[in-house]
Order: structure tokens, then sequence, then C-alpha cells
């Protein structure tokens, strides 16, 4: 018998390989672009149930985890600190670990869906900020901090949760790929 039961999106992969001659904020933009469209490519065509799964013992870490983290990072850096707004965390504004641990079966594929609304947010909040080297209206440990910065940052944390991404998925059903 077939199951019905409500998945999220399987996405097809049609990331496209950035140039090897890209100016500074080209490449830091496009590398940024490729490992947010490879999260959802990670969790497509996964149940609830899917997504919750601690499939790496001992750890706890579980794949709506990551994508309720990289929801709050992404909020974190472009909304607070390079718009200098107070946007409290979507996840952990009273627990700083419920991004990753306070998740719920019921509440997974809405954090999917979440996630990819606020990639969109902070795609155009980035795009306002016209200079890489400029000081930023955030600040982090109270120092100034740049475009520049972050961007790099947030490349160096996709790819480390990426793969744990990767690791997660193939011990869910096999899936495996970049």
């Amino acid at each position: 018998m077939e199951s019905f039961e409500e998945r999220t999106p399987v996405v097809p992969d049609d990331r496209i390989e950035l140039p090897f001659m890209a100016g500074d904020r080209d490449s830091l933009e496009g590398w940024l672009e490729f490992y947010r469209q490879t999260l959802p490519i990670k969790v497509g065509g996964l149940s609830a149930e899917q997504l919750c799964r601690q499939s790496v013992p001992p750890s706890t870490m579980t794949l709506v985890g990551l994508v309720r983290h990289l929801s709050d990072v992404e909020r974190y850096w472009f909304s607070n600190v390079a718009t200098g707004t107070q946007e409290a965390a979507h996840y952990r504004a009273e627990d700083p670990d419920a991004d990753f641990n306070g998740y719920s079966h019921q509440q997974a594929l809405a954090d999917v869906r979440h996630y990819g609304t606020e990639i969109v947010r902070m795609r155009a909040l980035a795009a306002q900020i016209p200079d890489l080297d400029a000081p930023l209206p955030g600040r982090r440990r109270g120092q100034e901090i740049n475009l520049r910065w972050i961007y790099t940052h947030m490349i160096e944390e996709y790819a480390r949760h990426l793969g744990h991404a990767d690791l997660l998925r193939e011990c869910i059903d096999g899936a495996t790929g970049y």
C-alpha cells in the first residue's frame, strides 16, 4: 500500500556551477547561494519523522535541527548584524539550544518551509548593502564587522553543517550527493 504521508518537496538539483574567475562579491554570494540551495536538496522528499530522526548515535543532531539552526543563523547575521535590527531568533529566543533540540514532528515540515521564507528575506537584506568592506550597523562581541566577514563565515557555517546533513541523510535512506 502506498503511503500518502506529507513530505518535504523533492528539489531538483539545478544549482549553477560557479564561475572560476568571479569577483569578490559574486564569488562570496555565489558560494553562499550554492550552499543555501543545497540544504533543501538534502532534506527533500522526507517525512516529519525522518526529519526528526537522530540517525548518527550518539549524536542527537537531526536534519530538522540543522534547518532550524541555519534559519536562525541567517536571521542573526543578515538581519541583526548586517542591518542592525534586533529581531529575536525564531527558534532560540528563549532557549539557546532550541534550534537543535526544540523540534517536533508536528512542526518539522513547517520548519523547512520557514527556512525558505527566511532565505528570501536575508538575500534581500544583503542586497541592500553595497560595500563588502564598510562597517555594518550591528556588532559582534562589541567589534565592528563587515559584510565580507559575514559572507565568509556563512559559507563556513553551511559547509560544516551540510557535511552533517550528508551523514544524517545517508543514514536515513541511503541518499548521498554533493
